[in-house]
Order: structure tokens, then sequence, then C-alpha cells
């Protein structure tokens, strides 16, 4: 788990980071919970997913949309 939040907060900076971020959030908390070997990667993904949301807000306070677009 700690690895796949790490792969979806990566994407979602890219591409659906409304859909991963919040996946990436989730999936980097629970593998924490569990105690995974894989700490770093853990805080990594949560890291990103909640650099996702924050991507996010900060298109879309630029565009004035609830999306965005290069």
């Amino acid at each position: 788990m700690a690895v796949a939040s790490f792969i979806l907060g990566l994407l979602g900076l890219l591409v659906l980071n409304v859909f991963l971020g919040p996946i990436a959030i989730a999936l980097a908390s629970a593998a924490l919970w569990r105690g995974t070997a894989r700490r770093g990667r853990a805080f990594l993904g949560l890291g990103l997913g909640i650099a996702d949301l924050l991507v996010l807000a900060a298109f879309m306070q630029f565009d004035s949309t609830v999306s965005w677009n290069f």
C-alpha cells in the first residue's frame, strides 16, 4: 500500500489530482496504521497526496474554475 500511495501521489501531480490525491492519502494512512516496513514511501505518498490537493487548489484559484489545464 505504501508503494501504491507513492505512485498514485506522483501520478496525481500530473493528472486526475482530485481523485488520486485522496486515494494516495488514504493508502498511505492505512499503510502507516498497519505498520508497514516501507515507512518512507508511505510518508512520501502522504506528502504527495496532500501536494496533489494543494496544486489543485492553487490552480483553481488561479483559473477561477473547478478544474485546470495547461
